[in-house]
């Protein structure tokens, strides 16, 4: 390791916003500093998704979205570019053709990445990514803790008789044992089911819920104090499909469902997560296809943002 200040972000009052290179919130690349405490990487890939393809566009979006955030996070009190050394390590590129082959090559990727004291935010691509990450920190931390951020559950079995889709990885995950099953919660679901069964089997997965109605009902501190307790000092990895945002917020998705979280709501409860022992963490699900005027990609670059604030927040001493 080195002693030599983090490098942070071109400073936006000298460099406008719209030039440059296009790196997640305008930060350094990975090969252009010598360390990384946390990187963002992108994984363009949709090729699990049941509906409306494009996911495989959400990093792009993502890193133009990101032009505008700023260095110091006053709702966090942190400065996360300045505090420890952030960076933009580039596209995971994999197999769009063979879903099986593209998440061995994801998992290894990430494996790589956070071989040292690395630890990634990584922006989607579809959900089906979050399998092989959840391998990647399982094999680093044992089984995790999971917070699912999602308007679904994603713990269904099969689409079409194949087991990995968006649809499944945390139904995967379950049975590779690399959960921690005393600490799972979906937060933020909603909409129509397949039947009364889906439920069923996913709380004998471990689940807990709190649905989009709860988080209203309850409100943010409630909802927070509730995920705390559940959490405890376990090792934290949080997974955000955009889609729990209803669509008023988040219309560039593949699979929208009305009745969802505010961006605020979304937010207020990542801050509410501070100093919990977070060790990884992804954004999925952006479809810049559907968007309008930014607005998702704006969402998902901002939870972005604050992911990489919590890492800081929560770093290891």
């Amino acid at each position: 390791m080195t002693d030599l200040p983090p490098v942070g972000p071109l400073d936006s009052s000298r460099v406008p916003r719209f030039a440059g290179f296009a790196t997640f919130a305008r930060l350094p690349r990975i090969d252009e500093v010598p360390r990384a405490d946390v990187a963002v990487v992108g994984v363009p890939f949709d090729s699990g998704v049941s509906y409306r393809p494009g996911a495989r566009f959400g990093p792009a979006a993502v890193r133009e979205a990101s032009r505008l955030l700023r260095p110091y996070h006053p709702g966090l009190d942190v400065s996360p570019f300045a505090e420890q050394q952030v960076v933009d390590a580039g596209d995971i590129a994999i197999n769009p053709f063979n879903i099986g082959e593209a998440i061995e090559k994801l998992q290894q990727e990430a494996e790589t990445l956070t071989a040292d004291r690395t630890r990634l935010v990584t922006v989607g691509g579809d959900h089906t990514i979050a399998l092989p990450l959840l391998r990647a920190a399982a094999k680093k931390h044992g089984p995790v803790a999971l917070l699912h951020f999602d308007a679904h559950l994603d713990t269904w079995d099969t689409y079409f008789g194949e087991p990995y889709t968006h649809g499944t990885p945390f139904r995967r995950a379950s049975e590779e044992g690399i959960l921690d099953t005393s600490a799972l919660s979906h937060v933020g679901t909603r909409g129509p089911l397949y039947g009364k069964r889906d439920l069923e089997e996913d709380r004998r997965l471990g689940f807990g819920i709190v649905t989009s109605g709860d988080v209203l009902r309850r409100g943010i501190d409630e909802t927070v104090d509730a995920l705390r307790q559940r959490i405890g000092d376990r090792p934290l990895y949080v997974s955000v499909d955009i889609d729990v945002l209803d669509p008023a917020h988040a219309p560039g998705t593949g699979t929208p469902e009305a009745g969802g979280m505010t961006s605020r709501e979304l937010l207020e409860i990542l801050r509410g997560l501070r100093e919990l022992n977070l060790v990884g963490a992804d954004v999925v699900e952006l479809a810049p296809a559907y968007d309008h005027a930014e607005i998702t990609a704006i969402a998902a670059s901002h939870v972005a943002y604050d992911l990489v604030s919590l890492l800081t927040l929560g770093k290891p001493e």
